[in-house]
């Protein structure tokens, strides 16, 4: 049975999004916890988007995109993140509220409607999670980064971006005073200073999911 576009595209986006902004490479198991699906079915996704040209696999082995597939990803990666520009910018969600959202228009807006979401907005280059969007060529500008709880003691460098999987974080965030574009100063593990001023004290969830400039 020939999967659904919207199921290969949900597939190449989680890979994608997994080495977005770490160097290991996904694995089947990991890939199957990511998507809350079962391993078999992974296992058969995975062969046809092999055979279909748009991953590299070896059997047990991690997962990795072609160029086709990378292509593919970015097209969807920068559909999400406009949209989820677009809501916060034109319709007044938080941005805590649009990632799920953005899951679900990202499959059916048309290039038409994004092209004229993108010139709206004025050519974004970021989410307003710090993520960069994608050019429609699936190009992206991606500065050298650290994750927070990975910055040594004394690090300091601005907000990147934060990851939008988890809304209670960033509401928890927001009310912190911790976005992109902010200059944290890491004063000890799970402590910033927050642009020189106010010193907060972070969960370990929250610093895995802030990327410094590095």
């Amino acid at each position: 049975m020939k999967p659904t576009a919207t199921a290969v595209e949900d597939y190449l986006k989680t890979i994608y999004a997994h080495t977005e902004w770490q160097a290991e490479p996904i694995t089947p198991s990991a890939l199957a916890e990511r998507l809350g699906i079962a391993p078999s079915s992974v296992t058969e996704m995975v062969k046809k988007l092999a055979a279909a040209g748009l991953i590299a696999h070896v059997p047990y082995g991690p997962l990795r995109l072609t160029d086709a597939g990378e292509l593919r990803a970015t097209a969807v990666v920068r559909r999400h993140r406009l949209i989820e520009t677009w809501l916060v910018r034109e319709m007044g969600y938080d941005w805590d509220e649009v990632h799920a959202e953005a899951e679900i228009l990202e499959h059916s807006v048309s290039d038409r409607l994004l092209d004229a979401m993108d010139a709206r907005l004025g050519f974004p280059p970021r989410d307003p999670h710090g993520d960069p969007i994608p050019a429609n060529d699936g190009t992206v500008a991606r500065p050298p980064s650290v994750l927070l709880a990975e910055a040594t003691t004394g690090h300091s460098g601005t907000v990147l971006r934060i990851s939008d999987r988890d809304g209670g974080i960033l509401r928890g965030l927001a009310a912190q005073g911790v976005g992109p574009g902010v200059k944290l100063t890491v004063v000890q593990p799970l402590t910033v200073v927050v642009d020189g001023g106010q010193t907060v004290d972070l969960t370990a969830a929250a610093a895995q999911s802030i990327w410094l400039t590095a």
